[in-house]
């Protein structure tokens, strides 16, 4: 069964229809790319998978169980938790050192242990490549390293599926470039899937994965 599975789904904004008839499937550990102009629905897409955005009609199943279009509050809950979410603008608490950031969501979704948390953020922080910048503040470090801290705080719960909102958006082409190795390394080694949104049409070459775009209302798989 696919992690996501959207059949002939329809999306409205305030009575606007953003996208419809939008029907496509990820796999597990499968990396896709979705493209497509400003506005043309790329985020509102990647929106309702975490209820953010509603669904006008159609069938949506995202990880067998959810039902998009049935979720009550105490479910939706239970979805966002199995869910990694990658912003462009980082979002990272600024008061608070990386350690105690990845230190918060853990213990927001119930992790009680000490040493399960501070094992668990060691391995994030490893995984990321910056093992040892654990007592720094968002502010001290690069716009690459907070991206960085950003899916390393994604990942802390193991999620089946990461969501990337233009990740590379506010970077460099060097350091975006770490980010999609990054992100496509994480994707085999952890058996994630990836639904990345990005308008920067040159990481589709250099990291070859399914494309989809939304143009004209349509959501269209390019490859």
């Amino acid at each position: 069964m696919p992690v996501i599975d959207y059949r002939h789904v329809d999306i409205h904004i305030d009575s606007k229809i953003i996208l419809e008839d939008v029907t496509f499937a990820l796999e597990q550990g499968e990396f896709a790319y979705i493209l497509g102009a400003v506005g043309s629905g790329k985020s509102s897409l990647l929106k309702t998978l975490y209820g953010e955005v509603d669904i006008e009609r159609g069938d949506a199943v995202v990880l067998e169980d959810f039902n998009l279009l049935k979720l009550k509050n105490k479910r939706l809950q239970q979805l966002r938790k199995k869910l990694g979410i990658v912003f462009q603008d980082f979002q990272l608490l600024t008061d608070r050192s990386v350690y105690d950031n990845l230190d918060f969501v853990l213990r927001c979704t119930g992790w009680k242990s000490f040493d399960d948390r501070k094992e668990r953020i060691n391995q994030v922080l490893e995984l990321v490549g910056l093992p040892d910048k654990g007592y720094k503040h968002p502010h001290e470090l690069s716009g690459g390293e907070q991206q960085r801290i950003a899916i390393a705080r994604a990942i802390l719960n193991r999620p089946a599926i990461l969501l990337a909102d233009e990740p590379t958006g506010n970077l460099d082409n060097e350091t975006g470039d770490y980010i999609m190795s990054l992100l496509h390394g994480i994707s085999r080694t952890e058996g994630m899937a990836v639904l990345m949104v990005t308008h920067n049409e040159h990481w589709l070459s250099r990291y070859p994965a399914t494309v989809y775009r939304c143009e004209k209302k349509r959501f269209v798989k390019l490859v």
